[in-house]
C-alpha cells in the first residue's frame, strides 16, 4: 500500500511548488511578474519552450497564441486536451514574459531555470514524451558535449525520439523562412510525432 501514499506525497509537492511558483517576484523587472506553467503528477507529456510572449503573459493562458495554435496542430491535439495538466505538462525555461529587448524578446533568465525547474521535474514521473521547443530549451536539456545547431537538433529527431525526447523548432510565424527551408519538417517528423502522441495517449 505505499505507493498510493508516495502519488499523494508527490501530489501535494507539486502543488506546493506550483503555489510557491506563482508568488515568485525573483525577476520583476518591466512587468508585474505572472508566472505560467502547468503540470499534474499525472502528466504523460511535458512541454519546455522558451519564456512566455506577452500575449500569454497578460492572459496567463500557455501557449495562447499563433504559435500555440500551430504546436497543437504539430501534436494532433485539440484545447481541451493540451490544457488538461493531466495529460500535458507546460514548464517553459522561464515561466514570465522576459521584457523587449533590441532584437524582440529577451532570452529567458537563467535564475528562473536553475531556481524551480529540477524541483517541478522531479515530480513528474509520469512523463513518457518530452517536447525541446526551440533553442534555448534544447541548449538546457540536450548533451552539450558537442555544438549543434537547432536545424541539426531537430534533423536528428529519430536519434531522440527513441529517448522519448523530441527536439522542435518554435512555432512562430516569424519563423516561416525556417519552415519554407525544411519542408520535412511538416512533411516526415510532424506525422510521425502524432502518431506517437495517439499510441501514448490511446
Amino acid at each position: 500500500m505505499r505507493e498510493p501514499m508516495i502519488k499523494e506525497d508527490r501530489s501535494e509537492n507539486l502543488r506546493q511548488l506550483l503555489k510557491q511558483v506563482s508568488a515568485c517576484r525573483l525577476c520583476e523587472k518591466q512587468l508585474e511578474p505572472r508566472p505560467v506553467v502547468q503540470a499534474s503528477v499525472q502528466s504523460k507529456i511535458l512541454i519546455i519552450g522558451q519564456a512566455p510572449g506577452i500575449k500569454v503573459h497578460k492572459s496567463g493562458v500557455p501557449w495562447d497564441d499563433a504559435s500555440g495554435k500551430r504546436l497543437r496542430q504539430w501534436l494532433g491535439l485539440e484545447p481541451e486536451t493540451f490544457y488538461d495538466a493531466e495529460t500535458v505538462a507546460i514548464v517553459p525555461s522561464a515561466f514570465c514574459y522576459p521584457g523587449k529587448g533590441k532584437q524582440g524578446d529577451l532570452p529567458p533568465p537563467k535564475l528562473c531555470f536553475d531556481t524551480w525547474h529540477q524541483q517541478i521535474i522531479e515530480q513528474l514521473n509520469k512523463v513518457e514524451l518530452t517536447l525541446l521547443i526551440g533553442q534555448y530549451a534544447q541548449a538546457l536539456y540536450l548533451p552539450t558535449d558537442t555544438k549543434t545547431t537547432l536545424s541539426e537538433n531537430v534533423g536528428n529527431y529519430q536519434h531522440y525520439a527513441a529517448q522519448g525526447i523530441w527536439p522542435l523548432p518554435h512555432p512562430s510565424p516569424r519563423n516561416r523562412h525556417w519552415f519554407a527551408k525544411h519542408l520535412w519538417f511538416e512533411q516526415d517528423l510532424v506525422p510521425k510525432l502524432q502518431n506517437q502522441i495517439k499510441q501514448l495517449l490511446s
